[in-house]
């Protein structure tokens, strides 16, 4: 009996200590497990962070906000408190222009307005880029509609002129968001097939003071290139971006509602000097059409430079390099009228029936002279 005691209490011994190692090794493995999981979470959390920096960067690009490079004294957003004839405002009104809650109208859809807003802050940004949110509408049908608006970066400021309602002969850079063909008007000369445009159409042009735009041609013989844009009476937000950095000055639109940009211009060996200033400008006529501009937002670019580039002369007039070469537009005659082609064949005909007339007669000399010296 005690030594079936002996045994019992020997067991219990040996069954506690296996429930003691089983719990360590159990508690071991819990804590083994605890910071495994933890580590894991650490590095899924790491990770997941980095997935929403780099999302909401995406988001940020697709939604053309770089608050980190913006520059606020050359932007003009909503509620557009900096607008005005105060002195602290950095832009101003002129012609037409007129404040909304929603946006700056620059011209009314009613004819002969005129209407601009323009930065009174020079820009000496080397490398920019500038994102402009605007609406263009009104109740004209197709092609019974103008004229369209511009968007500067030009020496001058708060002028009036035949140029969407800014000077001719500017200095600068200018981007019309052209909304009628007044070229297709025009009965004096047509450019071949190969050069038409279809409007409404977005296009660039450098001037230097000197280079005139050519209302009646649309400014096709200056413009340095452009793209057929549907940008007039459009349910949803239309946007344009025009960036220039390292010479290059990039044209971009998103009209279609996919807040994608499309490439309109992308031109090398583009020269423009610093200290200029931003502005935005519109003109109506006969024809006419409401021309909002809802924001631009100007952000300061990064860009790496050579050494060279850097010790650059600063540019004092602006310039295209190869500018004849992109601007040689093919021109042909204009055809014939319908009265023109009518009086051309009467005569044509007239004067055939005379030389068939002439020709007769002395067919009928030349055989009588012939007979007489026979006999």
């Amino acid at each position: 009996m005690a030594t079936a005691d002996k045994h019992h209490r020997r067991r219990r011994m040996d069954a506690a200590t296996m429930s003691k190692s089983n719990w360590f090794r159990l508690s071991s493995f819990q804590i083994f497990d605890l910071m495994f999981n933890q580590r894991n979470n650490h590095k899924l959390t790491c990770l997941f962070t980095i997935v929403l920096i780099l999302t909401c960067q995406c988001l940020a690009d697709d939604g053309y906000e770089m608050d980190d490079f913006l520059k606020r004294e050359h932007s003009l957003t909503k509620p557009y408190q900096g607008v005005g004839s105060s002195s602290s405002s950095h832009w101003d009104l002129m012609g037409n222009a007129i404040i909304t809650t929603e946006h700056v109208r620059l011209t009314p859809d009613l004819q002969s307005r005129q209407g601009a807003v323009w930065s009174r802050i020079p820009c000496y940004l080397r490398d920019w880029e500038l994102q402009v949110h605007f609406k263009i509408h009104g109740q004209g049908k197709k092609n019974l509609n103008g004229d369209g608006m511009a968007l500067w970066y030009t020496k001058e400021r708060m002028q009036t002129g035949p140029v969407f309602g800014n000077m001719n002969l500017f200095t600068g850079l200018g981007v019309f968001l052209d909304t009628y063909p007044n070229e297709n008007n025009n009965h004096e000369k047509k450019y071949s097939p190969s050069t038409q445009r279809v409007f409404p159409y977005v296009s660039g042009m450098v001037g230097n003071g000197t280079l005139a735009y050519e209302h009646d041609r649309d400014g096709q013989s200056t413009e340095l290139g452009g793209c057929t844009a549907l940008m007039r009476n459009i349910p949803h937000d239309t946007f344009l971006l025009i960036r220039y950095t390292k010479n290059r000055l990039t044209i971009q639109i998103d009209v279609d509602g996919k807040q994608q940009w499309r490439d309109c211009l992308d031109l090398p060996g583009v020269r423009l000097p610093q200290g200029y200033f931003f502005g935005a400008s519109s003109v109506t006529g006969d024809l006419s059409d409401n021309h909002d501009l809802i924001s631009m937002k100007l952000y300061q670019l990064t860009v790496e430079r050579p050494q060279e580039e850097e010790e650059e002369e600063e540019l004092t007039v602006p310039s295209v390099d190869n500018f004849e070469q992109l601007n040689k537009v093919e021109v042909q005659e204009e055809g014939m009228s319908g009265v023109q082609l009518f009086f051309t064949i009467v005569f044509s005909i007239i004067g055939i029936f005379v030389l068939g007339v002439v020709a007769v007669v002395m067919y009928g000399r030349w055989k009588e002279n012939s007979r007489k010296r026979f006999y």
